[in-house]
Order: structure tokens, then sequence, then C-alpha cells
């Protein structure tokens, strides 16, 4: 983007020909010093004539971020600033590659990340050895993600060292929760990076490269309060996807023993509903089909922003569940958010992603029932079988209250697709324990399953609390076993659809063959259909292929754990599969 603080300034006529220095204030504040050798202070009063020509208060207040109340707005391109000519800024363009780990949440988080530095003048690159910044998202739930962003880095810094001299020095800045967590090992132990920005600081990506162009690190890993990015429209990384993520809220409250959440994202704050219609309304014009919501806690979603809803009493927990806090009263609840978001377009389909089992009151179940854009799919993590093992890991249940939830759910909500978390060798688990989570996994019957192997993270309550005594090959052993458990009952759940049709939304090119589309059902299931061709959904006896983007019916001839395959037979709507379904 910007090119060095003293070309900037120089070619903008505030100081040229000056070279530029950082000094210690009082109070640890920095000021900029721009006398040259020799120079005396009778020279201040010329100084002081070119700094009455230069910039203002109010050109750097216009970037500050506005107060939560006012977060309502997507924002609008800008002018640049007046002291910055388009000549200076078309010379600064840099080239930007980002690099996504984890979860979907980091996904979003890459393109607000994106949008803030597009917005500031940067270009975006798909080529690694094109780019004059690389900047990866970080992922810091298991000690795994985390050593292989230390890999990248060392073979990133190798790249570095054979930049050439005739090239501006390549950056390198971890964002996100990697960056939150591991501050001063990433900056000062390795020095292998130039920035390092955490979850709530993508807002000073600009100042932050600006001030590594100089060749200081630069960081910023401040949690906040409030700070949601409602007012930054999220520049998606694939522009011809068929489905988006989108954000709701951030952070986390309910402190469950083994998690790094609440530490690298903070405490939950959510978006106004205004400002995620708006964005939802985007994509429908952009011809997305199928929207996530997005939060670590989604379901406890709570909109303060209005007034007149500040006092609204608190939704129930779903029976037999508590929490580490009290109710939290006031705000436009996730009922509301997801039945407005499902009424922007009948025709997009609606997920949401990562909840809380505590938080599915009857409303939210009968609203998936009857809005037949929402996707008859929940997520509900377990993490484990046990209550004993619930307990220490404060998750705020038992297993009987579990179950009880689940049948509620699929008494509620029939043919729901079920999915869940589940960590094996949490500090405490015996055999015993691990046997009831392994036969949770054959008395539900989950169609799709996310199972880890438990790695302690320092902050948490279990590092300071509990002992990691399950040896690591004993984790192993169990997690092969919750596996092999869970595809084989997968497989079972899945095998009913055989011989069924299903609503899928066609994403592409099968991976494995470029004869083949795939696509996802109703309940997240990734299928594998020939590319033929089928009915074109009118009535007209017209033939067509399937593009992305359509929805098609596809009768199911062979299922796994994993995949679904079937036979194309048409292509139809949401309104009209709904009907005959």
């Amino acid at each position: 983007m910007l090119q060095p603080l003293q070309r900037v300034l120089g070619a903008a006529g505030m100081f040229p020909g000056r070279p530029l220095s950082w000094a210690a204030g009082s109070e640890g504040r920095a000021r900029l010093s721009t006398r040259g050798p020799g120079e005396r202070d009778g020279g201040l009063a010329d100084f002081s004539a070119r700094l009455a020509a230069g910039p203002t208060l109010r050109h750097f207040l216009r970037n500050a971020s506005p107060a939560q109340g006012t977060r309502h707005q997507l924002e609008e391109p800008e002018e640049p600033a007046p002291y910055l000519t388009s000549s200076i800024l078309e010379e600064a363009r840099r080239k930007v590659y980002l690099e996504t780990y984890g979860c979907q949440m980091n996904v979003n988080d890459t393109e607000i990340a994106w949008a803030i530095l597009q917005k500031s003048g940067y270009l975006r690159t798909r080529q690694l050895e094109e780019a004059d910044v690389i900047l990866l998202v970080t992922c810091s739930v298991r000690e795994k993600a985390e050593q292989a962003i230390w890999n990248r880095l060392r073979h990133l810094t190798a790249l570095k060292s054979k930049r050439l001299r005739s090239q501006a020095p390549l950056r390198i800045g971890i964002l996100g929760c990697m960056a939150e967590r591991l501050r001063e090992e990433i900056l000062h132990k390795e020095k292998l990076v130039d920035i390092v920005a955490g979850p709530d600081a993508y807002r000073d990506l600009p100042r932050l490269l600006t001030v590594a162009e100089s060749g200081q690190q630069a960081a910023n890993v401040l949690l906040s309060l409030d700070e949601t990015y409602a007012d930054v429209l999220p520049v998606q990384t694939s522009p011809d996807a068929t489905s988006a993520f989108v954000s709701i809220m951030r952070g986390c409250d309910n402190m469950c023993s083994y998690c790094i959440v609440p530490f690298t994202r903070g405490r939950e704050r959510s978006r106004p509903v205004a400002s995620i219609l708006r964005e939802v309304q985007m994509l429908s014009d952009q011809g997305v089909k199928e929207v996530t919501l997005l939060g670590q806690n989604v379901n406890s979603f709570r909109d303060t922003s209005e007034v007149q809803f500040r006092s609204a009493a608190a939704p129930g927990l779903s029976r037999g569940f508590s929490t580490i806090y009290k109710a939290k009263e006031g705000g436009l609840r996730f009922t509301h958010l997801l039945d407005q978001v499902s009424r922007v377009d009948p025709e997009m389909r609606i997920r949401f992603t990562s909840p809380h089992p505590k938080d599915f009151p009857d409303e939210v179940l009968q609203l998936i029932q009857e809005r037949r854009n929402i996707c008859k799919q929940l997520h509900l993590p377990a993490q484990s079988g046990s209550s004993r093992i619930l307990e220490a890991m404060r998750r705020g249940y038992t297993r009987e209250a579990y179950l009880e939830l689940i049948q509620h759910v699929r008494d509620s909500i029939p043919g729901v697709s079920l999915s869940s978390d589940f960590i094996a060798g949490f500090c405490g688990e015996t055999e015993g324990d691990h046997q009831q989570t392994v036969s949770l996994l054959r008395q539900v019957r989950y169609n799709v399953g996310f199972l880890f192997a438990y790695s302690m993270r320092q902050k948490t309550r279990a590092y300071h609390r509990l002992q990691d005594d399950v040896p690591a090959e004993v984790k192993r052993r169990r997690l092969e076993e919750l596996i092999s458990v869970f595809r084989e009952e997968a497989t079972r759940a899945n095998g009913a659809m055989v011989g069924r049709s299903q609503l899928v939304l066609v994403e592409g090119p099968s991976k494995r063959s470029a004869a083949q589309l795939c696509g996802r059902n109703d309940g997240n299931i990734r299928v594998v259909f020939p590319d033929t061709e089928m009915e074109d959904g009118t009535g007209s006896g017209a033939l067509v292929r399937a593009q992305p983007g359509d929805y098609v019916l596809v009768k199911i001839t062979s299922a796994s754990s994993q995949t679904l395959k079937g036979v194309l037979l048409r292509r139809t709507t949401l309104r009209e599969s709904a009907a005959r379904l």
C-alpha cells in the first residue's frame, strides 16, 4: 500500500528532503522529528507553516471506529486523504497474498481483512511469488494447527531472504487467534514476522503495514468489547461461489474449561440485525444461493442496538442445561434474526454454525420446521458422552439432558440431519468415560462428525486446574475408535436416503472426475452425480445441464459416511421441491 512514511509525507509537500525519526516523548508517547543535521530550533516557524498546510485532525478521525450504536450502515467508498495524491497512491499499491487456516470464522475474517486492505489501495494476488505482503489468518484451537503455522512461517522467511534487492522488502503478517495468543513469541523470540494483528484489530492493518514499511515490527492484539465489523462489507474470496458466510456475532462467554476462544476472540457481542440483513440482501442480489450465519456461539445472538428491545426478557435454556453466567436480558434474539434472514430471499438456503446445545428454545426449532429455506440440519456439539467429563469441561449439561434434547429436536423437526463435535482423551478421562462416548455415537447416529484428540491450551481453566494425564498414544487409540464408530453409524444414517430424491445445491465439478458434479443436500451432506442432461424444470421438455447455483433433484443410489451418490433427475426450485419432497 503506502511507501515508507518519509516518502509519503515528503511527496505530499510536508517535509521535503528531510529525514524522519521517531523519539520517545513524555508518558511514553512518540514524537515526530524532522530536524536536519545541525539545524537549530529557529527552524520551528518554517516547520509550523508546513505542518499547518498538512492534514488536520479531521482527516485522521475519519477512519476511526464509530460507536457501537452507530454501526448500522455498510461503509461507503471514501475519497483519498487530501495529502495523498492519486500518483502517490498508485505508486504505493502493493500486492497482498492471504492464506487462511482453521474454521469458517477465519474464512470470514479473511474477507473482512481483505475488504479493509482493498479500500486502502492494496491489490490481491493469488500467486505467492508476486506478493509484497503475505498475511496468514491463523487458528489456535489445537496445537497441531499452530505447528502448521510455525512450519509455514519458516518456509516464508526463506522466501523473504531470497527477495531481490531491486524489489520492495517482503512483509509477513500473522492475523487472528494465534496472533493474540502468541504475540510475544512471534515477534521477539522467533522474529519471523513484521506485523501481528488480533481478531479485533483488522481495521488497524493499513497502519500496521505502514509501520512495517519503515522496517519496524508492529502489533495490535487488543480485544474489544464492541467490535463486530458491522459496517465493513466483506469481499468474498471466491466471487463466483454459490454460498457465503455472514458473521453475526463474535466471541464467547461460555468459558468451557478446554476452550481458548474466549481468550483469543474475547467476550460475546452481536451485530445489529439491520446490518446483517443488508449484507444478506447484497449476497442475494449477487446470486448467492446459500448463506451460513456464523458465530462462536451463534444461537446466543443478542442485538442490543435497538433501545426499545433492551428490556426484553431472556429466552429460556434447553431443558436440563445451565450456564456459568447470569441470564442476559434485553435485545433482539436469534429467533428474530433467523426469521428475518429467511424472509430476504425465499430461494436462498439458510444455515447457522456453531451453536451451543443450551440455546435451542422451542421457537427456534418451530421456525426451522416451518420455513422451507432454513436447512433441516443442526450442529449439536456433545464433546463427550460422559456426564463426569462434561462437568469437568464445564459444558452445563449431563448426558441425559443432551439425549433428551436430541429426542426433542427429532420430534420437532422430522428428518433432521445432525452433526456434532467430540474430544478424545480430555483430562481425567477413563476407559469407562470413553466407552460412554462410544455408546453416545451409536445411540444418536450422527450424519456428520468432527472428532479430535484433546490438546491443552494455555490460559484455559483446564490448563490452570486440571492435569493433561491421558497419554498421547491412548488419545490416538481412543480417537481412532471414535472415528471408526462414527463412520459405521453415519453410513447407516446416510444409507436411509438411498432410493429417495434429495434437493441438492450444485457447487461445481467433482474434484475426482470432471464428468461428475457435486453439491450438498439440505442436511449438508456431499452429493456426487453424473454431469448429464436433465429436464429444465419448466415443463417445456427442454434438456439442460446443471450449473453452479442450480437446485436439482438427485435420486440417491449409494451412501457412505461422508458422501451420497445418485442420478440427476431435473432442475427445480426451493418452492417447488418443498411441495414434492
